[in-house]
C-alpha cells in the first residue's frame, strides 16, 4: 500500500531544460506540475477530515442533550441503534478518511516533492559555466540547494495539513454555531477576521526577516565549507585565528538576524493570546448567556465551548504554520537567488554532436577580455593540424588558460569562433565536445570516491583490464596498490578523500594521467601535467605521455620549457596575442622572447620576469 502511493509521483522524471522562474510563485507551478489531480484530491480529502472533527464536536453535544432528556435505564434501549452506527463510523470511516489524507500527504507529496525539487535544482546547477562556480562559495551553493528542497515540501505541507484544513474546520464550526444561534457565529467571524489581519502583518515582516536570515545561514556555511576545504592552506600558514575571525563575523551576523527572527516569534505569541482571549470569551460568554434565557440547551452549549477550545489551541498552531509558509517563502527566494541564474554557456537549439575526423583546430580571431575590456585574448588566430603536438609558452596571464578554456567551452569567447574539423564548438553539444579531449591539469582533484571510481571517470566503459593497464603506465598501480582508507578498504577500492586530499600531489597527478589515458580521446589538452611529480617519475611518465600523444592533436601548456621542447610547433603569448610561433630550433635561431626564456630559465622552468 505505501509502494502504491510513493509510485504515483516520480520526483525524477524528465522535467524541461530551462531556467526556473526567479519569482516565489511561478517557480512553485514548476514544481507543482504533475502533482495537479493528486492535490486536488488531498483538497478533497482534507476538507472530509475537517468536516469529520467538527462533526464529532457537534454529535458530542446531542450526545449530551440525549443523555440530559432519557432515563439512565432506558438510554440505550432509545438510542442504542444511533450510538452503534455513531462508534461503527467513528472506528472504521474516520480512521479510513484520516489515514488516505496522510498516505496522500506524507507518501505521495512529502515523499517525492522533497528531493524532485533537489535534483531539479543540483541538475541546472551542474549546467553552469565554470565561472559561475568559481564566483560563489560551493558551500553556500549546496545549502540552497539542500534548503530549498525542504522549503519547497514542507511549505506544500504545510499549506495542505495546516492552512486548507483550519480554513474548512473555521467554516464548519461558524455554519455549526449558526445553526445553534445565528448570534453564536459573530464572535467567531469578528476574531476570525481580526486573526487573518493580524497573521498577514506579522507573516510578510516574517518574510523578509527569514530570507536574511537564510542569506546569513548560506554564507556562514559557504566559510565554513571554505575553510574545511582548503584546510591545508590554513595549517600551513597558520591563519587559525584569522579563519575563525572570518567565521565569527558571519556567525555573528547569523545571530543578529535570528535574533530579530525570534523577536517576532515573541511578538506573535502574545497577540495571538490577546485574539484567543477574545474568541473564548465572546463565543463562550455567549452562548452561557444564551442558555440562561433558555435559548440553547446544555449539549448546545457544551458544543461551543468545545469548538472554541479546540480553535483556541489550534489557532496557535494556524499562526505557527502560517508563519512557517513566510518563513519558507523567503528561503525559496534566498534559494532563487542562484537556482534561477541562467546558463552562461548553453547548446544551441537542437545541436549536432561534434562530428570529429581528423582533429584539426582553428582558433579564428579570438578575443575574449571576461568582460573587463583588457587581459584575456585579443585577436588569436591560430592553427593546429591533424597530428600535430603544439606547446604553449608564455608567462602568467599571458592567456594559454585562456585559449584552453575557450577551447573547452568553460566560456564563450567575446568575438571570433573556434573551429575543429571546420565544425564551429558553439553549433555542437558541449558533452560531445569535451567527450573528444582529454585533459591534464596541474591541479588535478579527485572525487571523494574509490580509485577505480576516478579511473573510471575517465571511461566508464572500460573493463579492468583497461583500467589497470592505464595505471601501469601511469606509473600510478605500484602506489595504489599500497592504498587503505580508514574503512578498511584497500587498492582500487580506496576512497582517496575529499578533492584527493589523502594522496601526495604526485600521486593525484598520477591517477589523472591515468584516466585520460584511459579515455584515449583523440585531442589531447596538458597544462603542466607533470608539473607536481619528481624528477624520476616524470622522466618515466615523458615517455608514457609521448606514447599516448602519438595520432593525436596536442596542445601542451608548460612553464618548464624542456617538456616541450620536442613539440612539432611552439606558440609564444604575450598580452593576449600571437607573438612566436615555430619549432624549438626555429624559435632560438630567431633569437627573439622565446630564447631570451630559455636562456633565462633557471632550472627548466620559466620565470615570471
Amino acid at each position: 500500500m505505501f509502494r502504491f502511493f510513493e509510485n504515483l509521483i516520480d520526483p525524477f522524471r524528465p522535467s524541461p531544460d530551462e531556467t526556473p522562474p526567479a519569482t516565489l510563485w511561478a517557480y512553485l507551478k514548476t514544481q507543482y506540475d504533475g502533482f495537479g489531480k493528486l492535490m486536488a484530491i488531498m483538497a478533497v480529502s482534507g476538507v472530509i477530515v475537517a468536516l469529520i472533527e467538527t462533526s464529532l464536536i457537534f454529535y458530542s453535544g446531542r450526545v449530551i442533550d440525549l443523555m440530559d432528556g432519557t432515563d439512565a435505564p432506558g438510554f440505550f434501549q432509545s438510542h442504542g441503534i444511533e450510538l452503534l452506527l455513531a462508534a461503527l463510523f467513528i472506528l472504521f470511516l474516520r480512521p479510513a478518511a484520516i489515514g488516505l489524507n496522510h498516505l496522500l500527504l506524507e507518501q505521495t507529496l512529502v515523499g517525492n516533492l522533497h528531493d524532485q525539487v533537489r535534483w531539479r535544482a543540483h541538475k541546472h546547477l551542474l549546467g553552469q559555466s565554470m565561472g559561475f562556480f568559481q564566483n560563489d562559495f560551493a558551500g553556500r551553493l549546496s545549502n540552497r540547494v539542500m534548503q530549498l528542497g525542504g522549503a519547497v515540501e514542507d511549505g506544500t505541507y504545510m499549506a495542505f495539513e495546516g492552512i486548507w484544513y483550519a480554513l474548512t474546520y473555521v467554516i464548519a464550526a461558524a455554519l455549526i454555531l449558526s445553526q445553534i444561534d445565528p448570534r453564536l457565529a459573530a464572535p467567531l467571524l469578528i476574531w476570525l477576521v481580526l486573526y487573518v489581519i493580524y497573521t498577514r502583518w506579522v507573516a510578510l515582516r516574517v518574510a523578509s526577516a527569514s530570507e536574511k536570515w537564510s542569506d546569513a545561514r548560506s554564507l556562514l556555511s559557504g566559510r565554513i565549507v571554505d575553510a574545511y576545504s582548503n584546510i591545508e592552506s590554513v595549517k600551513l600558514f597558520s591563519q587559525g585565528e584569522s579563519e575563525e575571525r572570518y567565521v565569527l563575523s558571519a556567525l555573528k551576523r547569523h545571530r543578529l538576524r535570528f535574533q530579530r527572527f525570534l523577536r517576532l516569534m515573541t511578538e506573535l505569541s502574545f497577540g495571538l493570546n490577546v485574539l484567543n482571549g477574545l474568541l473564548i470569551t465572546g463565543v463562550l460568554g455567549t452562548s452561557i448567556w444564551f442558555w440562561t434565557r433558555g435559548v440553547v440547551t446544555v449539549g448546545e452549549v457544551a458544543a461551543a465551548s468545545a469548538l472554541t477550545i479546540r480553535l483556541n489551541g489550534m489557532s496557535g498552531w494556524i499562526m505557527w504554520v502560517t508563519v512557517r509558509l513566510f518563513e519558507h517563502a523567503g528561503v525559496i527566494r534566498e534559494g532563487l537567488r542562484s537556482i534561477s541564474v541562467e546558463h552562461e554557456v548553453t547548446d544551441a537549439p537542437n545541436a549536432p554532436a561534434l562530428a570529429l575526423t581528423k582533429g584539426e583546430i582553428q582558433f579564428d580571431g579570438l578575443t575574449h577580455h571576461y568582460g573587463k575590456g583588457s587581459g584575456g585574448l585579443d585577436n588569436v588566430t591560430l592553427a593546429v593540424h591533424p597530428g600535430e603536438k603544439v606547446g604553449l609558452v608564455g608567462r602568467s596571464g599571458a592567456g594559454k588558460s585562456s585559449l584552453v578554456n575557450l577551447l573547452l567551452r568553460f566560456r564563450d569567447p567575446e568575438g571570433g569562433r573556434i573551429l575543429i574539423d571546420g565544425q564551429d564548438v558553439a553549433g555542437v553539444t558541449q558533452d560531445s565536445l569535451r567527450a573528444q579531449i582529454g585533459m591534464v591539469t596541474q591541479d588535478s582533484s579527485l572525487l571523494h570516491r574509490s580509485v577505480r571510481a576516478n579511473l573510471l571517470y575517465g571511461r566508464p566503459t572500460a573493463t579492468e583490464a583497461e583500467m589497470i593497464a592505464a595505471a601501469e603506465r601511469a606509473e600510478a598501480h605500484d602506489f595504489i596498490q599500497t592504498l587503505e582508507d580508514p574503512k578498511g578498504r584497500t587498492g582500487f577500492d580506496a576512497h582517496v578523500g575529499e578533492r584527493g586530499v589523502k594522496l601526495s600531489g604526485g600521486q593525484r597527478q598520477r591517477v589523472a594521467i591515468a584516466r585520460v589515458m584511459l579515455k584515449n580521446a583523440p585531442i589531447l589538452v596538458l597544462d603542466e601535467a607533470t608539473s607536481a611529480l619528481d624528477s624520476e617519475v616524470e622522466a618515466a611518465i615523458q615517455k608514457t605521455l609521448y606514447g599516448m600523444m602519438e595520432g593525436k592533436t596536442v596542445i601542451a601548456i608548460a612553464h618548464r620549457l624542456s617538456t616541450i621542447a620536442q613539440m612539432d610547433r611552439i606558440v609564444v603569448l604575450d598580452q593576449g596575442r600571437v607573438i612566436e610561433d615555430g619549432s624549438h630550433d626555429e624559435l632560438l635561431a630567431a633569437k627573439g622572447t622565446y630564447a631570451g626564456l630559455w636562456d633565462r630559465q633557471s632550472g627548466g622552468f620559466l620565470a615570471d620576469e
